[in-house]
């Protein structure tokens, strides 16, 4: 539709058409004559990107709302129909705590049935890596996730899986992308209703078997469950926040399974809430988002502090320094710690394989691959964002070249297992809170052990800079500055030469074209500019490595500084 008209024409044609309910026409009509606002709603349609469709809920093309969602779920049902070749289909679905979350999930399980496919939508919120545990162990073709993961409240978003519990990888979300342009109207989307849907046997509700079964296979992750259990577990304090999202329940499971008893919940933060009331982003990336869970620490003396995202695929972690304060590390410093403790498990029990691969994105931090490599482990870089870990782990399981150990991105998502094809901040939870515990034990903090992983591999730092720029005007920008950069290349930064200018866009070291710039320096630093697939943002991420903090520090401050002087120039 938006992209064979004008912006004007589409909007004009949602005011005329009969399918739309009165309540979306009012508020269109409530934006006529405002040009901008118009063109902002119906100049696109909404794209997969590396986490599916994701967008301010609203009316219009460039909009999540039922017909948007419809819109993209008949799509889906086509492309599952054509892959099942006639044969019984299925799709999970499940969603998060955002408003219009559950009636979204509702309305595409309403699309599917029409189309006669056997849906198994979860009754309440569940983690997105739930519904890719469900997708494999159901033997679905398919499966929806309605989520917008850690974004501001005013959105909602829409991942969809394959057979393997893998987001849509480029080549499917195609077909997908082709399904849904074919559909030429509203009139277009079948639906029937939940009573019908119900008693044909097209919906089907999941209860808690399907529960039981994924803390089940989460907690099989650990590796000091009855070191934990003997006692440990009630000794050692952690606080948890789920942020108002989907990790309560799953994530205090799988503790408890584990044998952590000594649990706290920041009650405030405990219920889910569509609106994110505490927090000025439900995002474990920020220290902002910790701030009552470090209160609650402070008044029970915690170990450990653990928060994840709405929709419970993302994890971070506070711990206390040398001075006993509360820091958070990041996404890269947590997964270093991990990769080194399960790698450390594995070898202390034989259980190491020869051919074992750790597998991590193109803009994390190189610290994990060192500490993997030196355990004798292979690594594997992918492009920005976790179905591209999922892929290479479905590679690997067919062909049988490597032995999964663990993934992840310095985005806060990881994943150890292969029930899953998802990062999952649950497994993590249990891995961080494992990996603290153990160490406690040992008379050490998590930050004593990352000390000791620096003195051993060097002083990693990296930093992340992102320049929202929303609307039309923010897609141009964006591609302005990739265009000017990628037609200049810098020569030098802050007095260090660029060794290698890596342009992704015609595809490197067998990755898929991706519009991305990496550049590595003499000293071994790099920084990669990369626009959003999911928000309208250009990120720009930095990495440096010294044998002193103070010395990586200020190479971090200098490289930041004179990039980003041109990037905002």
């Amino acid at each position: 539709m938006a992209n064979r008209k004008t912006a004007e024409e589409t909007y004009q044609a949602w005011l005329n058409d009969p399918l739309i309910d009165e309540a979306t026409k009012a508020e269109l009509r409530s934006i006529a004559g405002s040009e901008k606002e118009i063109a902002d709603r119906f100049y696109r349609d909404l794209e997969f990107g590396t986490g599916g469709l994701r967008g301010v809920m609203g009316a219009g093309t460039n909009r999540l709302n039922v017909y948007t969602v419809g819109k993209a779920t008949q799509g889906l049902a086509d492309w599952v129909l054509a892959q099942t070749a006639g044969q019984a289909a299925s799709v999970v679905i499940a969603h998060d705590s955002r408003n219009n979350s559950p009636e979204f999930a509702l309305d595409a399980a309403l699309v599917l049935a029409a189309n006669g496919i056997k849906t198994y939508l979860f009754p309440a919120l569940r983690p997105t890596p739930q519904l890719s545990y469900a997708v494999r162990s159901l033997g679905a073709a398919s499966g929806i996730v309605i989520t917008a993961s850690h974004n501001p409240p005013e959105y909602n978003g829409y991942k969809a899986y394959g057979a393997d519990g893998c987001q849509l990888i480029p080549e499917d979300a195609e077909q997908v992308i082709a399904a849904i342009q074919q559909i030429a109207g509203f009139d277009q989307v079948k639906r029937i209703s939940r009573e019908e849907a119900e008693a044909k046997g097209l919906l089907v509700w999941l209860d808690e078997k399907a529960d039981e079964q994924y803390t089940d296979v989460v907690a099989a992750q650990s590796f000091n469950s009855e070191l934990l259990k003997s006692g440990l577990g009630a000794s050692f304090s952690v606080v948890y926040t789920p942020l108002h999202g989907s990790g309560n329940l799953p994530v205090r499971r799988v503790l408890e399974k584990a044998g952590f008893s000594n649990v706290h919940i920041v009650k405030e933060q405990e219920q889910p809430d569509g609106y994110f009331s505490t927090v000025k982003s439900p995002n474990p990336e920020e220290r902002e988002a910790f701030t009552m869970g470090i209160e609650l620490a402070q008044k029970v003396g915690a170990d450990l502090i653990i928060g994840t995202d709405p929709d419970c695929d993302r994890m971070g972690a506070v711990v206390k320094n040398s001075a006993g304060e509360y820091v958070v590390l990041t996404g890269n410093q947590s997964g270093a710690i991990m990769v080194h403790y399960v790698l450390s498990q594995l070898k202390e029990r034989g259980q190491l394989p020869s051919n074992g691969v750790v597998i991590k994105t193109i803009v994390t931090s190189e610290m994990g691959a060192d500490i993997a490599r030196s355990f004798g482990v292979a690594v594997e870089n992918t492009l920005t964002g976790f179905k591209y870990i999922g892929e290479k782990m479905t590679q690997y399981e067919k062909t049988g070249e490597h032995s999964f150990l663990f993934g992840y991105e310095e985005s806060y998502g990881y994943l150890t297992g292969t029930y899953a094809r998802d990062k999952d901040a649950v497994v993590a939870s249990l891995l961080i809170a494992e990996a603290a515990a153990y160490y406690s034990s040992q008379g050490k903090t998590l930050y004593d052990v990352l000390t000791e992983l620096y003195a051993e591999y060097g002083v990693y730092l990296e930093a992340l800079e992102s320049r929202t720029l929303k609307g039309l005007d923010g897609v141009q920008q964006i591609q302005s500055i990739m265009q000017e950069w990628r037609l200049n290349p810098p020569t030098e930064i802050s007095g260090i030469k660029v060794e290698h200018a890596l342009d992704y866009s015609g595809g490197l070291d067998g990755l898929r074209p991706e519009n991305v710039l990496k550049y590595v320096l003499a000293d071994g630093s790099w920084f990669c500019l990369r626009p959003s697939g999911t928000e309208p943002k250009i990120k720009v991420y930095f990495a440096v490595r010294g044998q002193a903090k103070a010395e990586a520090e200020k190479a971090l401050g200098a490289l930041r500084a004179a990039v980003m002087a041109r990037v905002d120039g």
